[in-house]
């Protein structure tokens, strides 16, 4: 396998629009890292520039420390697959894996040790005979994997090889490719804008937001301590509630009650120097019951019953929705008054104002 290095890449299209500025960070030999982002973000394009798909305007691509730039996407040892599975109608499973290896020349046992090999692991040696036209949409994807896994390849690209399946069956998927992964121990980039894929299988994730990579770390870690109030709003299902709220000498004032941060986040807010900020809670740090401090109350507008969990949609006095992830066992009814508890240490809070870096990313920095 091999590490991959993506040394200020940028991406500049003939009308002018830059699709991606400055992305630098290394891939480790076996890693699985996951690009994630809403679309239009760069993460697509950043992949297809480390296939060879598109030409790296300026900037550094290197793959087992060998300069790709201007390498044939044949010549990368790379494997891609691609959201609409991309099968040979008129093939057999057999065939469309075997298929780039044929045109590589491998000798015929060979390729039929390699593809009875993958097709074992994906658990469909039962449809090799088939026509991709014979096969479900998560057969077609474990074909397209295999057609990968086949050829031995330094590195697996993915670019949202799961958006075209149901729900139940990504769930499924997720683990399939989790899976291959941990058996193989091969290096692999993935695109998703789902950051449910991404907080579920990456070792590392990669946020991209304009262009611009806006955070680089574990799922946990982008999860506990984001760098700004996009990363915080984008990793988490479901997202974290903002509101706007001043700080007060020791207290941050939001939705018309007295938040008191701990002495740690109330040292770095009287650091900071900010008046108007952005206080930010996660649904799920959200308690459906009265506290001594830091209480709210609410209305229950709408109900999300979801068996394991329950999501509340409240309305604040202030007339602001906060979502609430709720305890299963307790029973709510729409337009019930409640008092929710805030857990001020799990808190963020964000600066109101934009900072702008020196490559002109914009964003709302986190405070504490």
């Amino acid at each position: 396998m091999a590490k991959v290095i993506l040394n200020n890449i940028n991406k500049v299209y003939p009308n002018g629009f830059q699709a991606v500025y400055n992305a630098s960070f290394e891939i480790d030999d076996r890693e699985f890292v996951i690009l994630v982002g809403p679309s239009g973000c760069g993460k697509s394009t950043t992949l297809r520039m480390l296939a060879g798909l598109e030409e790296i305007s300026n900037g550094d691509l290197f793959i087992d420390d060998k300069r790709m730039n201007d390498v044939h996407p044949k010549d990368r040892d790379i494997a891609m697959v691609f959201q609409n599975y991309a099968l040979y109608p008129h093939m057999s499973v057999y065939d469309n894996m075997s298929f780039g290896l044929r045109m590589r020349k491998v000798p015929k046992d060979q390729i039929d040790k390699q593809v009875k090999e993958a097709a074992q692991i994906l658990h469909i040696e039962n449809l090799l005979d088939r026509k991709p036209k014979q096969l479900s949409g998560g057969q077609r994807q474990r074909v397209a994997l295999g057609r990968a896994i086949v050829r031995h390849p330094k590195v697996f690209l993915f670019d949202e090889p799961l958006s075209n399946l149901d729900a139940k069956l990504r769930v499924t998927m997720r683990a399939e490719i989790s899976r291959i992964h941990t058996r193989l121990q091969s290096t692999m980039v993935y695109v998703t804008h789902d950051q449910v894929e991404a907080m579920t299988m990456a070792d590392r994730i990669v946020v991209m937001k304009d262009g611009y990579i806006q955070q680089i770390d574990s799922p946990m870690n982008l999860y506990a301590n984001p760098l700004n109030m996009f990363v915080a709003g984008f990793m988490g299902s479901p997202p974290m509630n903002f509101h706007n709220a001043t700080f007060e000498s020791d207290k941050v004032v939001a939705q018309g009650i007295a938040i008191n941060p701990t002495p740690d986040q109330l040292s770095k807010l009287r650091s900071a120097a900010v008046k108007d900020i952005v206080f930010g809670i996660r649904p799920e740090h959200i308690q459906t019951s009265a506290a001594d401090q830091n209480r709210m109350n609410a209305v229950i507008e709408v109900i999300e019953p979801l068996g394991a969990e329950t999501m509340l949609h409240v309305r604040l006095e202030s007339g602001n929705i906060m979502t609430v992830k709720a305890e299963p066992h307790k029973s709510f009814r729409v337009n019930e008054n409640i008092v929710l508890g805030v857990d001020i240490t799990k808190c963020k809070y964000f600066d109101s104002n934009e900072t702008i870096d020196s490559l002109g990313k914009k964003e709302n920095l986190c405070i504490v």
